[in-house]
């Protein structure tokens, strides 16, 4: 079959690689539709991981199920169905508590699985034909089989829950006032999760003026750090109070106005000091523990230099990790459903599984307004 295929840093192929098949009676084969570049995979593409040559990329997957194990129980050939990115067993202690983003199981020495991600266990990427999904009951979310809303099912396998986890680490709830630093597609989903969830005011920081418009679009206030310090803009448009909770959409590879070099612990600091006393702070964002192109070396090692202090005096309460998908996927898919979410807005551009090495340039850099990009094999 085709494949995404890493090769170096600023460097994917689409080659053939042997097509997946069952390997144990839980698993699916799912001929994949509709996969999404995630801003997560630019950090391989980037050289900013340990990945190596040859990983298959891609963790937001959605399609049609053609082979179906003899353990699997409620799903069959023919069903429509996207994937949490997460890969998790369903049974372990931390599954069985919904922490299925920290599953025990499918990564042997860790805690949590994902496809196509270095770190995240064995399970290849569905940038690809085909795909193998293990413990399918478990990692399977039905779809309408009429093929309706491809572009916003496909956003279910991650970025529309997450950016929804972000709101909830961060405790969104009605009539609260909310900052989102970074527009790109985790981020939109923040603010539009936000929205769903009843906030009065969200406020949107980035700089890119494609992404700020749409957040704009969709009825939050834009605040382009280029500009003017997104803190001090976002305190005296909040009167000075500052906003009920923050969400970190950036994570690791946030960069200085000022200096335009990166300074991974920026936006961690600037929530601080945006959200008022006694907020909360969620962080969705990546965070390594290992970062090859660090600005320093405890950058390298994932140790930043966060203003604990300033948390502490604040009382302040602040949440990380990866989306447990699988607790809101249902919810999302069925306000699809009802027609009162359309993540989809954040697709800009939908190509064959072809060209997705220069997909993934323009995503990079940020060119021809990419927000989002949908690969169909």
């Amino acid at each position: 079959m085709k494949a995404v295929v890493y090769q170096e840093p600023f460097a994917v192929a689409v080659e053939e690689v042997d097509r997946p098949g069952l390997r144990h009676p839980a698993d699916v084969v799912v001929r994949v539709t509709s996969t999404a570049i995630c801003g997560s995979d630019l950090h391989m593409y980037e050289g900013r991981t340990a990945a190596q040559p040859g990983i298959v990329f891609g963790h937001e997957n959605l399609g049609i199920i053609e082979e179906v194990g003899s353990g699997v129980l409620g799903l069959g050939r023919g069903d429509r169905v996207v994937m949490p990115f997460n890969v998790s067993c369903g049974a372990c202690a931390n599954c069985q508590a919904g922490n299925t983003a920290f599953c025990l199981v499918v990564n042997p020495g860790s805690a949590g699985g994902a496809y196509g991600y270095v770190g995240m266990g064995p399970h290849q990427g569905g940038q690809a034909e085909y795909l193998r999904v293990p413990f399918a009951d478990v990692n399977c979310l039905p779809l309408p089989a009429d093929g309706s809303h491809e572009s916003d099912f496909v956003l279910l396998a991650d970025i529309f829950p997450t950016g929804y986890h972000g709101c909830e680490l961060a405790g969104v709830g009605p009539g609260d006032v909310v900052a989102v630093y970074g527009a790109g597609p985790v981020g939109l989903m923040a603010v539009y999760s936000a929205l769903l969830r009843g906030a009065s005011r969200v406020f949107c920081v980035d700089q890119v003026p494609e992404r700020l418009a749409l957040a704009d679009d969709i009825g939050a206030e834009p605040v382009d750090f280029s500009a003017a310090d997104p803190v001090e803009v976002i305190r005296e448009r909040t009167g000075g109070r500052g906003t009920d909770a923050g969400v970190d959409a950036v994570g690791y590879q946030a960069r200085s106005a000022e200096a335009g070099a990166e300074e991974p612990a920026l936006v961690l600091n600037s929530l601080i000091e945006t959200v008022r006393p006694t907020g909360r702070i969620g962080v969705p964002g990546l965070y390594l523990p290992d970062d090859p192109g660090g600005v320093d070396e405890d950058a390298r090692r994932g140790m930043l230099r966060v203003a604990v202090g300033r948390l502490f005096e604040k009382g302040q309460v602040i949440g990380t990790g990866q989306a447990n998908v699988k607790r809101y996927d249902r919810k999302l898919r069925d306000l699809i459903i009802a027609g009162r979410a359309e993540p989809s807005f954040v697709v800009s551009h939908e190509l064959p599984l072809t060209e997705a090495p220069q997909a993934y340039r323009m995503f990079d850099q940020r060119a021809e307004g990419c927000t989002k990009v949908v690969l169909h094999p």
